[in-house]
């Protein structure tokens, strides 16, 4: 024991002498760690940059909504033609002398024409001076404008007043060649009311198919006669009324003979 002593305290002052000192140590440490470093591969550093994504905000395009405004063309009112009586005459409420008297006129009187007749040459005239409209003879009025342009009027006889007595009875017709004779009963009026009959034909004379009117003054003729032929492609035909001075009858049909 007492040798082993000696040779630990030899042994101990051996590696004292060997061992480094703290400073060196340290920078033996420090060269290596130097050394190291050297040798290290470079990691980069990620930085993160923020790089704003660019939303699309969409422009609105405006498409005009089309508002079509019309253009008014102004339709011209269309003028008819003018009258001026041109003699002392009579309006009627039909388009022959055969009808009612409508009401009297005067040289200078005027109107408008509003229609004309299909079978005649009467005009259908609104007279300044009067509220209602009646038929006139183109022979006593003066017309200004184009009155091919107005449009035909129908006959209807019923509009005009009143009737206090009825149609025409017990009509008949027979013929004899081209002879018509139409008879019927008398309708009794007062004297006051009495305007005799009406009569509304069509007949065939020298081939031509004929409007034909005629009349009475009075009730007590109640027997006429008419020329009718054989030739014309429509069959001829007839209508009675009773008139008063309040207006017309509804008629009564003729029951024609054919040729």
């Amino acid at each position: 024991m007492k040798k082993l002593i000696p040779l630990l305290i030899l042994m101990t002052s051996l590696l004292s002498c060997n061992l480094p000192s703290p400073q060196s140590e340290a920078t033996a440490v420090a060269e290596a760690l130097s050394a190291t470093a050297a040798s290290w591969t470079a990691t980069p550093t990620f930085t993160l940059t923020f790089t704003p994504t660019a939303t699309l905000t969409p422009t609105l395009t405006l498409t005009p909504t089309l508002t079509l405004t019309p253009t008014v063309t102004a339709t011209p009112t269309y003028a008819f033609p003018t009258v001026t009586v041109n003699k002392q005459a009579h309006c009627r409420y039909g388009p022959s002398v055969a009808y009612l008297h409508a009401a009297d006129l005067y040289a200078g009187d005027t109107g408008t024409v509003r229609g004309r007749f299909l079978y005649s040459k009467w005009l259908y005239v609104k007279f300044d001076k009067l509220n209602y409209f009646c038929w006139v003879a183109p022979s006593v009025v003066d017309v200004v404008g184009d009155i091919s342009q107005i449009g035909y009027t129908e006959l209807n006889l019923q509009s005009v007043g009143s009737n206090l007595y009825g149609s025409p009875r017990n009509v008949m017709a027979v013929r004899d060649g081209d002879r018509v004779t139409i008879t019927w009963d008398r309708v009794e009026m007062t004297k006051d009311d009495d305007r005799g009959y009406l009569l509304e034909l069509f007949v065939c004379q020298n081939g031509a198919y004929i409007w034909w009117t005629d009349s009475y003054p009075d009730q007590f003729t109640t027997t006429y006669t008419v020329k009718d032929e054989a030739g014309c492609a429509l069959p001829s035909s007839g209508k009675l009324y009773t008139v008063e001075k309040h207006g017309f009858s509804k008629p009564a049909v003729i029951p024609w003979p054919p040729p």
